[in-house]
């Protein structure tokens, strides 16, 4: 099959818009005598005029061979071997072609294909490709945009489709219907009807994901500009449950608490757009939130727990629970347990406790977790305003006790200073001046 080949002068994609490690690579290859194309995201997001971030690289060169181009190549990959070529901070990764969907390829019961390497030319490659404005390539020889699927008029008509009957493509790997999701926010594209109609049937696939990879696509779905459109297109095509299923139903239950989830989550994308730093314990901390809310209620009313016992029990039964579909490594369940275990903290306001709760490490990703609990009336928004006003030094007129005995007293920023020794005498009762 021919594929469509758009000239130079046709299109927008230049090298200017390719970061230097990728034309490295390119040329690196191209002067080895192996074919070299930019692939995917790149071409797609520079045609729909966005600016691209990652830039992916097909090539007909094996691993093996890709190794003695890059010394700096690192091989990765079980199902399917890729190459990650490094240059300072940015991997480049380089895959080679794909060959045609066989019956000589593994698969499980379900359809999703296990074992993968098995290697093609550019034509078939771009047929293995998931959506068609991913099978677009930038070919570094003349430049030229190369197109086997129609990936450019989709483009052009602003839409999302996949490759090949829908159904097949999802059984063969279920996270493309995640993909579907965060790639048409991303773009602003519709996704189109026959792509968007086996998703909701074919939902309970993504169970058969490994854990670590779902994580990983979490990330993508959720800390990034468009997260919020994003939580609500897992959960209308019922994609969310899956992956979280006590948090779905929770939310089924408490329709209110969706509101708490998706100001969190506006709020983490208000600070990627203004390059700021965010952390997956906080995401997580707000998606598990509902179930350690819902739980916290019950071991405390029904089975008669202390407030601090119900909610460390509340909270390891959510983390416990939610890994079994999705990981969570430790480095960032610890900090979510601390973010939750200090809510009810910021309601003690006697005595010296509110300088104790200023000086925790931990304190403000907790602050502003009780702000946007506040906000979506979670928490007692008086109770966010005293704590607002107390990192600047400041007391609410609303302050309990105020002036009492038990009031506290005005709560700085900074933890309690050490009291610094007396003057005229050095440790072990020697003067100062000895």
């Amino acid at each position: 099959m021919e594929p469509r080949r758009i000239p130079r002068e046709d299109h927008p994609v230049s090298r200017k818009l390719i970061s230097p490690a990728a034309l490295k690579v390119l040329y690196g290859l191209r002067d080895a005598g192996h074919e070299a194309h930019l692939v995917g995201g790149a071409v797609r997001d520079i045609l729909a005029g966005i600016e691209p971030k990652d830039f992916d690289i097909a090539t007909s060169a094996h691993p093996e061979e890709m190794r003695r181009v890059f010394r700096n190549a690192r091989l990765i990959g079980r199902r399917f071997v890729i190459a990650h070529v490094r240059f300072g901070d940015e991997i480049i990764e380089v895959t080679t072609f794909r060959g045609a969907i066989t019956d000589s390829h593994e698969r499980d019961e379900t359809g999703r294909i296990l074992s993968d390497n098995q290697y093609g030319n550019l034509e078939s490659d771009a047929f293995r490709r998931d959506f068609t404005v991913n099978a677009l390539y930038y070919d570094i020889r003349d430049y030229s945009v190369v197109d086997y699927v129609g990936g450019v008029e989709d483009v052009q008509d602003r839409v999302l489709r996949l490759i090949g009957d829908p159904e097949l493509r999802y059984r063969e790997d279920p996270v493309r219907m995640l993909r579907a999701v965060r790639i048409s926010n991303k773009l602003g594209f519709d996704v189109e009807p026959n792509t968007a109609e086996p998703i909701y049937r074919l939902a309970p696939l993504l169970r058969e994901i490994p854990p670590a990879r779902l994580f990983d696509e979490i990330i993508k779905l959720l800390m990034s500009r468009e997260a919020v459109a994003n939580f609500r297109g897992l959960r209308a095509y019922g994609l969310y449950g899956q992956m979280f299923p006590d948090a779905e139903a929770t939310l089924q239950r408490y329709p209110a608490m969706a509101g708490f989830v998706e100001r969190a989550l506006a709020n983490t994308a208000a600070r990627i757009e203004a390059e700021l730093p965010v952390t997956p314990a906080f995401l997580y901390a707000a998606l598990l939130w509902p179930v350690v809310a819902e739980r916290f209620v019950q071991l405390q009313s029904e089975q008669g727990h202390h407030p601090n016992a119900a909610l460390a029990q509340a909270s390891n039964e959510a983390i416990a629970r939610a890994c079994q579909q999705v990981t969570i490594p430790k480095r960032f369940s610890l900090p979510m347990q601390e973010i939750w275990e200090l809510q009810p903290r910021f309601d003690q306001l006697q005595g010296n406790k509110p300088k104790r709760l200023l000086a925790h490490p931990r304190f403000r990703a907790a602050y502003d977790f009780l702000v946007l609990r506040a906000e979506t009336g979670d928490a007692d928004p008086q109770i966010a305003r005293w704590w607002t006003a107390a990192q600047s030094g400041a007391v609410l007129p609303e302050q309990p006790d105020e002036g009492g005995d038990d009031a506290p007293e005005v709560a700085g920023a900074a933890p309690p200073k050490k009291r610094r020794r007396r003057s005229g005498r050095r440790r072990g009762g020697a003067p100062a001046d000895a």
